[in-house]
């Protein structure tokens, strides 16, 4: 006879139990162990095994071993804190490792409402679109809705996603990049893509977008894709139309989920704002954004909220950021700095002045012009690069370096370019002067010091951004000089990705209680890609950016969610001798600076440069009286009213985006109460932060209480659990953070963080192995007296399993779980809950002799199965009525046309009962 199991009934298999998950085919059994994580699962096929696999009954047995009050209320929280499979209408909330803030939930409510979710999060840099989007993807794997997904990000943000993943969400995921394909790939069959042998990826675009492969991955790709700095796939060179084509190709599909992430979706540029929106819906590229309807239907579809709209609304996050103090340092040129500076300009200008009247030949000297001067301004180390390096690159490749532009070639970032001209004897000499400036005394390293002397007294902790890297290791030289007690370090394009991470971590504090401060030197290298807030808490521009974006950038490295400074200072750096610095704050950044008071907003530089470079030009020369007739000639005016024009128009048209797109609609109220909910069920983590000082102290091993974190001495635990833990990469002294913003080095305390889940398996296997950590005294049956009751209660712990049949596109059957503590009291359930937990965690009065102790318990035992089939199995009936409603009603909250049945698998599972008698008065 073969016998059928439904996902939750209890098997008996190899010796053990095990609950039944939905298996992948008929015919094969997906076991977990009873007492195991999601991670010890099995799959089996029945007619192979030696010993037949029969139905198992979860009973108490006889030999049950007897415990204590303050055991019991540990194996308790041990019970709640195992359980992965949460029977609420979140069923990510059991994988977090950490506690998502109210508005981060916005997105996932909104996916939910979707049939098919196609999202744009637009939200400000630094708010936590990585969470959000991770959130989705979270609760979608745990309802059974997503089994394999690809995010699609820059290359230099592939090791962010898969740490952040990791760690948080408890996700796997294989990094795809040029440098890892090949070894992904090897050994696959010939007719086996990586994506299908890998169903969890995080793909560089730039790797991927390559025509050849991109037609495989559109072949292969996932039906969960995640698109981040979605803004870099709209536009017009060659890179971002490849971008755009891969993505428009995926979104053809009308079943694939598509989540794209932006800070900068709109920017003044409706043609590729439409675009963008394409790739939720290829028909928002020609509807009217004035129109109504239009707006209510991608209402639906985008989510755009500023930095200001958190902090100061019902959302109760006026700490989730810190304060930002924003301030301006000009400096002044010494004379033979500024002698050196006017030389470089004039001979630039004279080449200008003989390139000739051919629209290319004068774009080539105007890209060479500012080039070199850029590089003069950043220091003489820069500009001796520059000057060393004639036509070292292609000329038609430096536009988009002077303007700071997301390239191709993202590790040339922080290279000087070189000049766009033959050498003369007046070029010569302005290589001798630079050489000769390079080692004299520079007075902007000298204003940076000045600036960073009292900021390092307050505490502060730097990171100081180059344009170049000659420039870097120039500041990182003086910088080591002028503070020698100091931690410097610069991180630079010379170094490989994983390298400048290392780098970054490395300057860590040894010394919790004695913080050695750093100061990091980087380039733009570092402006995306690995976040700085735990380790720094201020930002200096040495070099101006000449992409407001990049501004943005660099401070959203520092001033972000889980920033554990209360302010966040910046600090620009300018000198109003400099004709080129002059010009770029003219030109670029306080027009960006003044659309980002009205918008709120930073915008990146309209998409045609060509204004933008005359008008940078035109700057230079009005600051030199004998060159005004030259840029009147050249009608470089024109450049600058044409930019001019521009920048008006894109503050325009934000303000315009801002009004039409905001998206304020949702409230806290329709997102926090069922979230908390869960959270409450399933354990929070000042439970966890309980449960683990409690386990921690049983085992002899109390945690150490530090300045900011708590530490956890796992190397002086038992052997065996030594070794769990070793396998989870835990070992030695783990710093623990009690709440985020959690300080560097120190891991969140959460229910899934891996020293709570671990801790919380081994007792609850101890109380059902009596042979495993016998020296603990973790039981299931125990009696003592208490004054929190007044009549014989008894207390049932229980593991209740629930069969939950999703109804929507398809229908699925998932396997949740919850562990549940009841009191009875006369054949009736008089409480459950917290108020049942209330009875279990009021101290014992005193100790019952064994021979008492085992006569109130064998007593309970006998009753047991009367109660079980009665008041016990009626609870748990009420309780899947419960959490059917709970599901209904966050669909309907989500306008989600998906129905949830909710069924009770009996009898639960009684993992311990207590028997609590009056004290004697």
């Amino acid at each position: 006879m073969t016998l059928s199991f439904a996902p939750g009934d209890l098997v008996r298999a190899r010796g053990r139990e095990w609950v039944a998950l939905p298996a992948p085919r008929a015919g094969l059994l997906a076991l977990r162990p009873l007492s195991g994580s999601e991670g010890d699962t099995v799959l089996l096929d029945p007619r192979l095994e030696i010993s037949p696999v029969g139905p198992a009954r979860f009973d108490l047995p006889e030999g049950a071993a007897a415990t204590v009050q303050s055991k019991a209320s540990l194996l308790a929280d041990a019970l709640r804190l195992t359980l992965r499979r949460g029977a609420g209408p979140f069923r990510s909330a059991a994988q977090l490792a950490f506690e998502p803030r109210t508005y981060q939930l916005v997105p996932l409510l909104m996916a939910l409402r979707l049939p098919v979710p196609r999202l744009l999060i637009a939200d400000d840099v630094g708010i936590g679109k990585t969470i959000e989007a991770g959130l989705i993807l979270r609760e979608l794997m745990d309802r059974g809705e997503a089994d394999a997904f690809s995010v699609l990000c820059p290359p230099h943000l592939v090791e962010q996603w898969t740490t952040e993943l990791k760690t948080r969400f408890g996700i796997d995921a294989a990094a795809v990049t040029s440098g890892t394909a090949a070894r992904l790939e090897r050994g696959l069959p010939l007719a086996q893509t990586l994506f299908d042998a890998h169903p969890h990826t995080v793909v560089s675009l730039d790797y991927i977008k390559a025509e050849k492969r991109r037609d495989m991955f559109a072949r292969a790709c996932p039906d969960f894709v995640i698109v981040d700095e979605a803004h870099a796939c709209v536009g017009t060179h060659k890179g971002r139309q490849q971008r755009f084509e891969l993505l428009a190709g995926l979104v053809r599909n009308p079943e694939r989920r598509m989540i794209m992430l932006t800070a900068t979706p709109h920017s003044g540029d409706e043609e590729a704002f439409a675009r963008l929106l394409s790739l939720i819906d290829p028909e928002f590229s020609a509807l009217d954004f004035d129109d109504a309807k239009y707006r209510e239907r991608l209402s639906r579809h985008f989510v755009q909220r500023r930095r200001i709209d958190i902090t100061s609304g019902d959302w109760g996050e006026d700490r989730a950021f810190p304060k930002h103090e924003t301030t301006e340092a000009p400096y002044r040129l010494s004379p033979a700095h500024l002698r050196f500076q006017e030389a470089a300009l004039d001979h630039c200008l004279g080449m200008v002045s003989r390139a000739g009247t051919g629209q290319r030949e004068r774009r080539l000297a105007f890209w060479g012009t500012l080039a070199l001067m850029r590089c003069v301004g950043s220091s003489p180390a820069a500009a001796l690069s520059a000057l060393r390096n004639r036509l070292a690159q292609e000329p038609d490749r430096i536009e988009p370096r002077i303007y700071d532009e997301d390239g191709e070639d993202e590790d040339a970032v922080d290279l000087e370019p070189g000049a766009a001209w033959e050498s003369d004897p007046a070029l010569q000499a302005l290589v001798g002067e630079a050489q000769r400036l390079a080692g004299e005394p520079d007075p902007k390293l000298d204003s940076l010091i000045g600036i960073l002397k009292p900021l390092i007294k307050s505490g502060a902790n730097p990171v100081v951004f180059c344009r170049y890297l000659a420039t870097a290791e120039h500041v990182r030289n003086g910088l080591r000089t002028a503070f020698p007690k100091l931690r410097i370090e610069a991180v630079t394009g010379v170094l490989t990705p994983d390298e400048r991470r290392d780098r970054v971590v490395d300057m860590a504090p040894d010394d919790e209680e004695k913080p050695a401060q750093r100061i990091l030197v980087a380039t733009d290298c570092l402006s995306e890609g690995i976040n700085l807030q735990q380790l720094f808490d201020t930002v200096v521009h040495y070099d101006l950016s000449w992409n407001p974006t990049r501004h943005q950038q660099r401070e959203g490295r520092v001033d972000r969610f889980g920033q554990p400074a209360p302010v966040v200072r910046s600090v620009m750096m300018y000198s109003p001798d400099s004709a080129i610095d002059g010009a770029v704050l003219d030109v670029i950044l306080r027009k960006a600076k003044e659309i980002r008071e009205v918008t709120g907003v930073t915008v990146p530089l309209p998409d045609e440069r060509g204004p933008v470079t005359e008008a940078l030009m035109a700057s230079m020369m009005l600051r030199r009286s004998d060159t005004r007739q030259m840029a009147f000639d050249l009608r470089l005016d024109d450049g600058a009213r044409l930019i001019d024009t521009r920048w008006r128009d894109v503050a325009e048209n934000e303000k315009r985006s801002r009004t039409r797109f905001a998206q304020n609609a949702m409230k806290p109220q329709e997102v926090t109460p069922e979230w908390e909910k869960a959270a409450g069920l399933l354990g929070s983590p000042r439970a966890a932060r309980t449960f683990i000082e409690r386990a921690m102290a049983g085992f002899g091993v109390p945690l150490e209480e530090r300045r900011s974190a708590l530490l956890a001495h796992v190397h002086a635990l038992d052997p065996a659990l030594r070794e769990r833990l070793a396998e989870r990469g835990l070992a030695g002294s783990l710093r623990l953070a009690m709440a985020e913003p959690a300080p560097a080095g120190a891991g969140l305390i959460s229910r899934s963080h891996p020293l709570t889940s671990t801790l919380a398996e081994a007792l609850v296997e101890a109380s059902l192995d009596p042979t495993t950590l016998s020296g603990l005294g973790i039981g299931r049956v125990g009696a003592w007296p208490t004054p929190a009751v007044d009549r014989v209660t008894r207390l049932a712990l229980l593991r209740i399993r629930f069969k939950l049949t999703v109804q929507s596109r398809r229908e699925r059957l998932l396997l949740a779980e919850e562990a549940a503590l009841v009191a009875l009291r006369n054949g009736e359930v008089v409480a459950s809950g917290e108020t049942a937990r209330m009875l279990l965690d009021t101290p014992a009065s005193g100790d019952f002799a064994p021979a008492a102790r085992d006569r109130f318990v064998g007593r309970a035992r006998e009753e047991l199965p009367a109660l079980l089939d009665g008041p016990i199995a009626a609870f748990v009936r009420i309780r899947a009525e419960e959490l059917a409603a709970d599901h209904a009603r966050l669909r309907a909250a989500a306008g989600s046309a998906s129905r949830v049945a909710v069924e009770a698998v009996l009898p639960p599972d009684v993992i311990g009962l207590f028997v609590l008698m009056p004290s004697e008065t």
